[in-house]
């Protein structure tokens, strides 16, 4: 598989679980059926906090959600390694 397609997959698999409009939040990138930013799972993150610690805190927000968030990322900057 080309790399541009490896990123393109992580880009559409990504968009089944982040969506941004400009009616919600301001346009900020949210969880898809939710109002909850994908920055609050990172700011949770580097605060030291658990993905279960996050989850307790939104509800709304599926771990499959927050598992496909991180795999982009880890993708990405894998592919750009």
């Amino acid at each position: 598989m080309i790399e541009g397609e490896k990123t393109g997959m992580n880009l559409q698999s990504l968009n089944s679980v982040v969506h941004s409009d400009p009616e919600i939040m301001g346009g900020a990138p949210v969880f898809v059926g939710t109002r909850v930013p994908v920055e609050s799972l990172f700011d949770h993150l580097k605060a030291g906090d658990s993905i279960d610690v996050f989850l307790d805190g939104f509800p709304s927000v599926k771990r499959e959600q927050v598992l496909k968030v991180l795999e982009v990322v880890e993708h990405e900057i894998l592919a750009h390694a």
